[in-house]
């Protein structure tokens, strides 16, 4: 099988490292982490200008029908970069989740926006005590005339700060983990009784969490069944693990790349350390990681669009776990190559550590996704 990109991928990846190269360099970078919103709206802009929004949407509804390696191919260079806007958040999760499972006219009101780049998302499906539980939902959803009042609360809730709606799952009925009776909902951000506290993350960019206090949507608000939900979210749940998968994998061949200049350039007994073969072996190490870090996420992409919701699953997790793990061990090697330097803030080495650090514990770290994959094995 050939796992090589087409030549519009290729063409794309260029482009957007060409802008990377030419406006967003790392100290851009450092410099936007630091603001208030944590990202560019200017770049945010750009992105829609060349297509990058609307790329896994639909044709009918303002986008251009791409599929998961199309994203792929944008989330490695946006690990190269590490591009702070949420992409993932946005476009890849919940864009995916209302073009899976809105009614028309939602998708028709919401999805031309995302792609335009003049609305953004964030969906809050975790909770306080449930870790990486999606079915976990102890957030109640009440009928209130046509409409539905909802009340709880949700826990890091990735770049709710910038959204313009958030996506809040809540249960319509069973106990606060069954699989059943859970719903999602449209919530503006500056909806009556919704409290957002919000905080930067690790990696510089920027999440809250939620307080609801009886806060009423309106019956157009639901996205797909009140009470059946879940597996349209682990749907997009799915999605975004792959996005971050091809993320990751495109920070560890940026780490492999500057450890490996390091290793050229810094000299130690008058020849440069890169000649000494212990070095020599750690850095064979991290390259052969890399590779199957790669492969990894190439099996997540070609199996996130899939309509078999179990082998998506397994997929997901097996390359979500396995990434977790390597790529954690490319990070510490390529700390502990740099010395000292390798942890500094103004050395991009330590960003991209980070980076992978928030990577692995988003939507469930390498033990979580290990037991998802375990489960879907046997059928659970």
């Amino acid at each position: 099988m050939d796992f090589r990109y087409t030549e519009e991928q290729l063409a794309l990846q260029e482009t957007l490292q060409r802008f990377i190269e030419r406006d967003y360099g790392f100290e851009h970078r450092r410099a936007l982490a630091a603001t208030e919103t944590g990202f560019s709206a200017e770049a945010w802009a750009q992105f829609a200008e060349l297509g990058l929004l609307a790329l896994p949407l639909p044709a009918d509804y303002g986008g251009l029908g791409g599929n998961a390696v199309d994203v792929m191919a944008v989330m490695e260079l946006f690990g190269r970069g590490l591009l702070l806007e949420p992409y993932v958040s946005t476009v890849v999760l919940c864009g995916g989740i209302i073009a899976a499972g809105a009614d028309e006219a939602l998708k028709g009101s919401l999805l031309p926006r995302v792609a335009s780049g003049t609305l953004k998302l964030a969906l809050g499906a975790l909770e306080p005590g449930g870790r990486y539980s999606l079915a976990h939902v102890a957030t109640r959803a009440v009928r209130d005339g046509d409409g539905w009042r909802l009340s709880g609360g949700k826990s890091v809730v990735l770049d709710a700060p910038a959204a313009d709606l958030l996506l809040v799952s809540a249960r319509s009925g069973g106990a606060a983990d069954d699989a059943q009776g859970i719903g999602l909902f449209l919530v503006p951000r500056t909806a009556a009784g919704l409290r957002l506290t919000p905080y930067a993350t690790q990696s510089g960019g920027r999440a809250a969490d939620l307080e609801l206090s009886s806060v009423r949507v309106e019956a157009d608000a639901v996205v797909g069944e009140p009470g059946a939900a879940l597996a349209l979210i682990e749907r997009g749940v799915d999605a975004a693990l792959a996005a971050l998968c091809g993320e990751a994998s495109g920070i560890v061949a940026a780490l492999n790349e500057a450890t490996l200049g390091y290793l050229k350039s810094r000299k130690q007994f008058g020849v440069p350390i890169g000649m000494f073969q212990a070095l020599q072996h750690r850095m064979a190490d991290m390259y052969v990681a890399g590779e199957q870090i790669r492969s990894m996420a190439i099996l997540a992409a070609t199996h996130a669009d899939a309509a078999d919701g179990a082998a998506r699953a397994r997929a997901c997790a097996a390359a979500k776990a396995y990434i977790g793990a390597a790529a954690r061990f490319v990070g510490q090697q390529a700390v502990q190559l740099h010395g000292a330097m390798g942890v500094v803030d103004e050395l991009i080495v330590s960003h991209y550590f980070k980076r992978l650090t928030m990577i692995d514990m988003t939507y469930g770290d390498a033990d979580f996704q290990l037991a998802r994959f375990s489960d879907t094995g046997a059928g659970a």
